[in-house]
């Protein structure tokens, strides 16, 4: 009878492996450098090799572990193949096929962003919701839409890029995907930053900013003093991120928005404020939702590709 279970969390520059009961419990955690030479051909042999050493050195047998479970940046279909990975390099690769062959274990998987999700609906902040949307806000922004109890992957595995949602037709700039507008380009951690040094950059106006490194921290804790420049950024920043939620409501209709990535650490002050442009924004039917900060923090990817095997 499986009693383990194993969650791998392939990021660009780190993979994060997190070693489980069956029932949830994080036995251990660790972390191993992403190698991504020659189209990242060394990323899954290293993740076989991390287990095989950690069941060597628990002692443990591997009919005893119910498989591996992974999440990795970009599309990737229910059988596992994915799609497309700039990061790491990959194309069409059939990862939980040859993660399976190099372990000898059953191997499941999806996107990062959906991953991080089951892991909040398993564990975290999303487990007493049955439809909700889980949204990360880092780098760039992605979603998980949960929808009774389980994550939409669409036909490709591309559902939940709420961040390529367009929200200002009036933008120059091209965001990542060579879109123009996006939702990304605002209510990111990279858009906050860009958002405060134009700012900073057009204006007079006095700003604890001027004396540090803008980041989107340094912009929330600004907010939170009622920094004049940084509340225009905030504010700028819930509305369109107000906006984007609200239309994803009229087409998902989720009882809650769970927050989670980098920027989610700015804590009640950014909950209010995306609140009160999403009420502003949305179809009277859906106006009263729950918004949550996420709970499991950079663990949840662990903890949601364990659950892809259960």
């Amino acid at each position: 009878m499986s009693k383990y279970v194993f969650g791998v969390d392939v990021g660009g520059t780190t993979i994060k492996m997190g070693f489980f009961t069956v029932e949830g419990e994080l036995l251990e955690k660790w972390e191993i450098p992403t190698r991504r030479e020659n189209n990242s051909e060394n990323v899954l042999p290293d993740i076989a090799k991390q287990i095989d050493l950690k069941l060597e050195e628990k002692n443990i047998t591997k009919d005893q572990v119910a498989g591996v479970g992974f999440g990795v940046p970009g599309p990737v279909t229910r059988e596992g193949i994915v799609k497309m990975n700039a990061n790491l390099g990959w194309k069409d690769k059939m990862v939980a096929k040859e993660l399976g062959e190099l372990t000898g274990l059953k191997c499941m998987g999806g996107n990062d962003v959906k991953t991080a999700g089951l892991g909040e609906m398993w564990r975290g902040s999303a487990a007493e919701f049955e439809n909700a949307v889980f949204l990360t806000l880092g780098t760039g922004v992605g979603a998980a839409i949960i929808v009774e109890g389980k994550v939409i992957l669409g036909a490709m595995g591309a559902s939940g890029e709420i961040g390529h949602i367009k929200v200002d037709m009036e933008e120059t700039r091209s965001c990542g995907c060579g879109g123009i507008g996006c939702t990304e380009q605002y209510a990111s951690a990279t858009g906050l930053k860009r958002m405060a040094v134009e700012l900073l950059e057009k204006c007079d106006t006095p700003s604890v900013l001027r004396e540090k490194e803008v980041d989107a921290k340094a912009v929330f804790d600004a907010y939170k003093e009622g920094d004049a420049l940084a509340v225009q950024v905030v504010e700028k920043f819930g509305h369109y991120l107000g906006y984007t939620l609200a239309a994803t409501a009229a087409v998902i209709d989720p009882e809650a928005f769970i927050i989670g990535g980098g920027v989610s650490k700015a804590g009640e002050p950014l909950l209010e404020v995306v609140k009160k442009y999403y009420k502003q924004y949305v179809w009277p039917g859906c106006r009263d939702k729950v918004f949550v900060l996420a709970a499991l923090g950079n663990d949840a990817g662990i903890y949601g590709a364990a659950s892809y095997v259960l």
